[in-house]
């Protein structure tokens, strides 16, 4: 068998007439989705009720289709190639964003069914025209292509969250580890909440470069809003004070829970080189 009689044999579901059949019913295929979308979830890009949504909603969907029914009249890679605009740009909408990822799928797969249903439209009014292996063809093209986008559409769309996730964390730390001036030369580094390995080594860093641009001379690190941290982060802590020492700014450590102070005991880590209050507010009284 030749490359042209196998590349022949490969695309048999190519079909122009098919094709300007779909494309004739792209709107239509759109407002039967929507009509037919669930719309009981409270939250999600289907359930809304701005018309402004819904009609970016519907021409999402109406892109979709434009583009799917090309299916029949396009080579492999150009009709992939032409989709990728819209499965980069639904993946990274806001609104399907704040869907639940299982009702997108469900509405694939409901768009799976149109055109499964919309391809038996088109042999009925062509009965005899095609043969059995022609039909299975467009049925088979259909479900191995929609597998493929759902696939893609999932990993750009966890790509996206995730990097947007990691954005939304990286500012949460970044604001959870500010350095307040309180005088021209003194600063509140004021910790709460858990310091994990990550947070700790943020903490290192960023404590360093604001208290080097604000010129900080004694920093004030207050822990009473720590409950617990690993020895790991202990370490961390503990190099903040040496990397802080030798930029030539003075650390006061205040509110050192007995449980923490049991961590850095056992690591051996030394306090006496170290400068700690009981509290933050004795800490300042010492200091003004």
């Amino acid at each position: 068998m030749s490359i042209t009689e196998q590349n022949t044999q490969k695309e048999i579901y190519k079909n122009e007439e098919l094709y300007k059949f779909l494309s004739s019913k792209t709107w239509e295929l759109t407002e039967k989705w929507y009509a037919s979308v669930d719309k009981s979830n409270t939250s999600g890009v289907y359930s809304s009720d701005d018309p402004e949504i819904i009609t970016q909603v519907k021409e999402q969907n109406h892109k979709f289709h434009e583009q799917f029914s090309k299916l029949f009249c396009k080579h492999h890679p150009n009709f992939f190639r032409e989709l990728e605009d819209w499965v980069l740009t639904v993946a990274k909408d806001e609104e399907h964003l704040r869907t639940p990822f299982h009702s997108i799928l469900q509405e694939f797969f409901n768009t799976q069914e149109q055109y499964l249903g919309i391809i038996e439209e088109f042999i009925r009014l062509h009965r005899d025209e095609y043969s059995e292996e022609v039909k299975d063809s467009w049925r088979r093209a259909v479900t191995q292509a929609m597998g493929k986008i759902i696939t893609w559409f999932a990993r750009e769309h966890h790509k996206y969250a995730e990097s947007k996730l990691k954005a939304q964390q990286e500012m949460i730390n970044e604001l959870s580890t500010p350095v307040i001036t309180l005088t021209d030369d003194l600063g509140l580094l004021p910790l709460v909440g858990d310091i994990d390995t990550a947070r700790a080594q943020l903490l290192l860093e960023s404590a360093l470069e604001q208290c080097a641009e604000k010129g900080i001379s004694t920093l004030f690190i207050d822990l009473s809003g720590v409950v617990m941290i690993d020895t790991m982060v202990a370490q961390r802590l503990f190099h903040l004070v040496d990397a802080l020492k030798l930029i030539g700014i003075k650390a006061v450590i205040s509110g050192i829970r007995p449980e923490i102070a049991q961590v850095a005991v056992q690591l051996g880590l030394n306090f006496s080189e170290v400068s700690t209050t009981s509290t933050l507010k004795q800490t300042i009284k010492q200091h003004f």
